[in-house]
């Protein structure tokens, strides 16, 4: 998660396909996460900033609730060890939790200021994600 000051990006102050400033789309991309990440990707065609913050939103909502998963599995294992296992579990949780949550904000917020804020490997993906497809022959 680079902090290192960015050139304005491209795109970024062209209008958006659904009329929304294209700052205040990729916040929203983050919204709900898969669901407006999908909205926003599958309705927006042209403007790369908008359609980079789409992609990462449902890559970050993919990995956050797979991640939740395997945290599950783990304090459902943890359950049978009394006291010192219900605490790993409970902080275990609560790391997922509370840290999934100031990541939705600070993107979103990143997404608002007009900065395209990559996560690591989501951030990877997003962009494959994004990237033209070759026309096949």
């Amino acid at each position: 998660m680079s902090d290192a000051p960015q050139a304005p990006v491209p795109n970024s102050s062209a209008s958006s396909s659904s009329g929304l400033a294209p700052n205040v789309a990729g916040a929203l991309s983050y919204l709900v996460g898969l669901f407006t990440g999908i909205f926003f990707l599958v309705t927006e065609k042209q403007n790369q900033f908008v359609r980079f913050h789409a992609a990462q939103s449902i890559v970050v909502s993919a990995g956050i609730f797979v991640l939740w998963i395997a945290v599950s599995v783990v304090d459902t294992v943890l359950a049978v060890v009394p006291i010192i296992g219900w605490a790993i579990g409970l902080l275990l949780s609560l790391g997922v939790g509370v840290g999934g949550f100031v990541l939705w904000l600070m993107l979103m917020y990143r997404a608002y200021q007009g900065r395209e804020w990559e996560v690591p490997i989501a951030g990877a993906q997003a962009r494959k994600l994004i990237a033209p497809k070759p026309i096949a022959q």
